[in-house]
């Protein structure tokens, strides 16, 4: 099936045989593109459509940004403009897309690394009628958002995964605890996990991962 979507996207369509299609929708780290996670597809439950993304913003040929960032003595430092621009775009693209592929909120799913992990949960924590779940991988929470966290009544039942690298120098380990603490306080079901290495997705993560995408769906089933 030919999208129509606001953004420029790989794509892998669930298995022929999927009664009630899932929709993962992913998104790459700064200065990647989208056939970086779109790698990660063939590892993806076959009941999902697998959608990635590129971003908006361009830093060089095959080199894309979710939005800029800077780093000062006080830490890093957004362009915010960006950030909302493109956090509209990830919205409406999700939205269309998976009202063109007929599945419903419920039934979504968006995930990321790093750049694309901060965008993923900036979603779900701000639109959260558009999904099910969010994937966060090796990623951090955006002070910007929290003003725009969603009520809580509209939170209460959405799934999150948080995983991260033990040895991550990127972006710290402590950025997922951050992400940790601050949804313990909300009505989310989190998923914890620390693996070892840096930024990178490493094997037993990705098999995580997708073991929880796979439970997911299960549940689905339970209460569809």
């Amino acid at each position: 099936m030919n999208l129509d979507l606001p953004l420029s996207f790989l794509q892998r369509p669930a298995a022929a045989a999927t009664a009630q299609p899932w929709l993962l929708v992913l998104m790459h780290g700064i200065g990647s593109n989208e056939q970086d996670l779109f790698g990660l597809s063939s590892y993806v439950p076959p009941q999902f459509h697998v959608l990635s993304l590129r971003a908006p913003n361009v830093m060089g040929f095959g080199s894309y940004a979710w939005f800029e960032f800077g780093v000062t003595a006080q830490g890093r430092v957004i362009n915010e403009a960006q950030e909302a621009a493109s956090r509209r775009l990830v919205a409406q693209t999700v939205e269309a897309a998976a009202r063109q592929l007929g599945v419903p909120p419920e039934r979504v799913v968006v995930g990321g690394f790093s750049q694309g992990g901060i965008m993923s949960l900036s979603l779900l924590l701000t639109q959260p009628q558009l999904m099910r779940a969010a994937m966060v991988l090796h990623s951090r929470l955006l002070p910007q958002v929290l003003p725009l966290v969603a009520p809580a009544d509209q939170l209460r039942g959405k799934q999150l995964w948080v995983s991260h690298g033990l040895q991550d120098t990127v972006i710290p380990l402590a950025s997922a605890h951050d992400i940790r603490d601050r949804a313990s306080h909300l009505p989310l079901a989190l998923s914890y996990a620390e693996f070892p290495g840096g930024h990178e997705i490493r094997p037993a993560e990705l098999q995580a991962a997708m073991q929880w995408l796979e439970a997911l769906c299960v549940t689905g089933l339970v209460h569809g």
